[in-house]
């Protein structure tokens, strides 16, 4: 065997070397199906920044696990991420309760402050609040008297946000708690695939990072030269090379 010959066949491995890591690159470590779903008909966000979404209920007691997780995570995501919390009926009555209860934190302005201390209210000290005065009572702490708090709970501002976030979740297709969607293009849940909330906020970061990147090139901006290609052009030369 020549020299040229073994030089071309290793060319040739390279070739197929740099092409099977091109895939890999192209797919990520996370893939659509498996890791992630793709939200159809998703409604694109406005501007440079990447929105997070957790889909939670002060009901599931997963979320209460979650919660230090996605808590760290809030303190280390990007700065061009947007993180913002919806509560999750799911047609349950003692859900919708707390549901209400924080969609009026959040128009009275104390629902971050007040978020974790709630759920360790509920899954720590083991308090169950059976009404809105009764939740009333837990959020005057944050600086609102019960009564306005319980008025705030009733009105159409609270109600209009209330139908808006379940669309958000049905738009999404949410089907268990805690859920995490992405730029509204995708659903992050855990599987057999995701097996932990460290896999899951993971997942999140792949995709933001995907998003941010897609962002900076923008529409109709070419992407950078691939592995793939720089590999064709080798073993181009090394054709003809061999010709010789």
């Amino acid at each position: 065997m020549s020299r040229k010959t073994v030089g071309f066949q290793a060319i040739q491995a390279l070739f197929i070397l740099a092409i099977s890591v091109n895939v890999w690159a192209q797919q990520g470590p996370y893939q659509e199906g498996i890791h992630f779903t793709v939200i159809e008909n998703a409604k694109p966000v406005e501007g440079d920044n990447v929105r997070v979404v957790e889909a939670f209920s002060y009901m599931c007691t997963h979320c209460a696990t979650f919660e230090p997780y996605i808590s760290g995570w809030i303190k280390r995501k990007p700065e061009n991420v947007v993180f913002a919390r919806v509560p999750v009926v799911f047609g349950r009555g003692s859900w919708e309760l707390y549901a209400r209860a924080y969609v009026t934190a959040e128009v009275m302005g104390i629902a971050d402050k007040s978020h974790e201390a709630l759920m360790d209210k509920i899954w720590k000290d083991q308090k169950v609040y059976r009404t809105i005065e009764e939740l009333g009572e837990f959020y005057s702490a944050y600086g609102v008297a019960p009564a306005s708090f319980v008025a705030t709970s009733k009105s159409f501002a609270v109600d209009a946000k209330l139908r808006k976030d379940q669309r958000v979740v049905q738009e999404a297709g949410v089907r268990g708690t805690p859920s995490l969607i992405v730029n509204n293009k995708y659903l992050v849940a855990g599987n057999a695939a995701v097996g932990s909330y460290d896999v899951m906020l993971d997942v999140v970061d792949y995709l933001i990072a995907e998003e941010t990147v897609d962002e900076a090139l923008g529409p109709g901006e070419p992407a950078p030269e691939t592995v793939e290609a720089q590999a064709e052009a080798i073993s181009a030369e090394a054709k003809a090379e061999s010709q010789f």
